[in-house]
């Protein structure tokens, strides 16, 4: 737990690992938790409570390439929703529908907090697939901006801050990781 001052200050800042420090997008499942482990022996004792899976733990092809960069318009990854979950050949727990629950719960069992990157917007994928909005009658392509493209991954497409529907699609990631125990 980070210890605050009496106004709720932190006495240091959050601290961790990240997996784009060592793997870039390639991180698999063993490397993740083999790190975990080596942080809650070595350095939980010190405050670093933070372990957090970096961008494209969703697409199945990264580091296997071109090292470890991106590979524009992968396949990745998703649910009926347009929903992105762990690539099950990179993080094979995830199988089944279980997303990053039984990393998180590993995680959570060595004492510490689990985090995963995530880019903003809908996926691509998502938006041509016209894959439907939890919760709403409209589908990915309605809420999406096609010309809002991240320079360094174009994963994603952004979303229309005027469409309820693209806050729905929000809502459900955010129900989607709490689910999984995504701190």
């Amino acid at each position: 737990m980070m210890k605050r001052t009496k106004d709720g200050m932190a006495l240091t800042p959050p601290m961790g690992w990240n997996s784009w420090d060592c793997y870039m997008s390639a991180v698999t499942e063993e490397e993740l938790l083999s790190n975990a482990r080596y942080q809650a022996e070595k350095l939980l004792p010190f405050g670093w409570e933070y372990v957090v899976c970096d961008i494209q733990w969703y697409e199945p092809s990264a580091g296997t390439r071109t090292g470890c960069e991106y590979i524009p318009f992968a396949k990745l990854s998703m649910d009926e929703y347009g929903r992105l979950f762990p690539a099950k050949n990179r993080f094979p727990s995830a199988a089944g529908g279980k997303g990053f629950a039984p990393i998180a719960a590993q995680i959570h069992a060595m004492g510490m907090k689990f985090g995963i990157h995530i880019m903003r917007g809908v996926p691509r994928q998502a938006v041509y697939a016209r894959t439907p909005i939890k919760g709403t009658d409209a589908t990915a392509d309605q809420i999406a901006v096609p010309n809002s493209i991240c320079e360094w991954n174009g994963d994603m497409f952004g979303t229309r801050a005027d469409c309820p529907a693209a806050q729905a699609y929000y809502d459900s990631l955010l129900e989607l990781y709490a689910a999984w125990g995504v701190d």
